[in-house]
């Protein structure tokens, strides 16, 4: 018996790099997912400062996007985001691994990430890729119309040889794949 596929699942998200043309676009997309919204110059601003931007299209459309920036023995996830049709996908799960990729790739040992403490979608998400909690940024984010300031909830993940010392110290075992879970 075949299987229809919904018209989300049907269409693969095709994964590149975020360019001053697809600015407009984004922060546009950026206006609509956020209270505290990245403006175009932002986006423009981390294209010519060569942080890891990048944008997943589906059907010639943006539907997902974020920016991740690279600094000596770290990196530090500035934005993902991913449009609110194209949520309970899997989009943002996919873009956090390549960019956990890129910061691996450049030999970062640990990546951070600030969230809304009110984001618990997201929280569950960096959770799951094993963040974890290890500051709270009171009154942190400008408050959404009508509302009050929000917290941030600061979550930092052990990369390459960080995470294999920790899972040591652990006392789990360690198979010298840097990648091994």
């Amino acid at each position: 018996m075949a299987t229809v596929l919904s018209n989300a699942t049907a269409v693969r998200v095709l994964w590149r790099p975020l360019t001053a043309d697809d600015v407009e676009t984004v922060a546009a997309l950026e206006a609509r997912i956020h209270a505290a919204a990245w403006t175009a110059g932002n986006f423009h601003d981390a294209i010519r400062a060569g942080y890891a931007a990048r944008v997943g299209t589906r059907g010639g459309r943006i539907v997902a996007y974020g920016v991740l920036m690279l600094g000596p023995g770290e990196a530090q996830l500035l934005n993902l985001s991913v449009a609110p049709e194209a949520r309970r996908e899997g989009l943002g799960r996919m873009l956090l691994a390549q960019f956990i990729e890129t910061a691996e790739h450049f030999a970062a040992e640990q990546i951070f990430l600030e969230v809304r403490v009110g984001n618990a979608p997201a929280i569950t998400l960096y959770e799951h890729e094993g963040f974890v909690a290890v500051a709270r940024r009171a009154s942190y984010y400008p408050p959404s119309p009508g509302g009050e300031r929000e917290d941030a909830l600061v979550m930092r993940r052990s990369l390459g040889r960080l995470r294999v010392a920790a899972r040591a110290a652990a006392g789990g075992t360690d198979s010298g794949d840097p990648a091994a879970p």
